[in-house]
């Protein structure tokens, strides 16, 4: 058995995997399959993708039925960033037209951090430092 994040969005998969691959160094599409022309409204829709973000492995789709939920930021993906810069470049990019929650900064438990949401509903904790007293994860 194995565990893998899974992102269902409605209708945008394509365009926020190119995001993130663009945007989060060490990462990449695996793979892409795309719904037929069978599938009316859904056609050229993504219907299954694995994708690389920052090495973590995640599965994504464009989901055929309109849904009344979508992300929260109870579930985020932290990024541990080699310098104290990618974390205020990555808040900036990656919240463009989304929100920040907790701007780039020193909360005290790590030297620079940041809370974003992007503009695909998805939240990312940004971390350079991490303070000793955390327990690692």
């Amino acid at each position: 058995m194995k565990a893998t994040p899974f992102l269902m969005f409605q209708g945008r998969c394509e365009e926020a995997i190119n995001f993130y691959v663009n945007t989060i160094p060490g990462s990449e599409i695996e793979q892409l399959t795309r719904y037929g022309d069978e599938h009316d409204e859904m056609a050229g829709k993504v219907f299954t993708s694995l994708i690389r973000i920052a090495g973590q492995t995640v599965m994504a789709n464009d989901s055929p039925p309109v849904h009344q939920f979508t992300f929260t930021p109870s579930f985020s993906f932290w990024i541990d960033c080699t310098e104290s810069d990618q974390v205020a470049h990555l808040a900036e990019v990656l919240s463009v037209d989304g929100k920040k929650m907790m701007p780039a900064d020193n909360y005290g438990f790590s030297e620079s951090f940041a809370f974003v949401e992007d503009r695909f509903g998805i939240s990312w904790q940004l971390c350079y430092k991490l303070s000793p007293e955390r327990p690692e994860v």
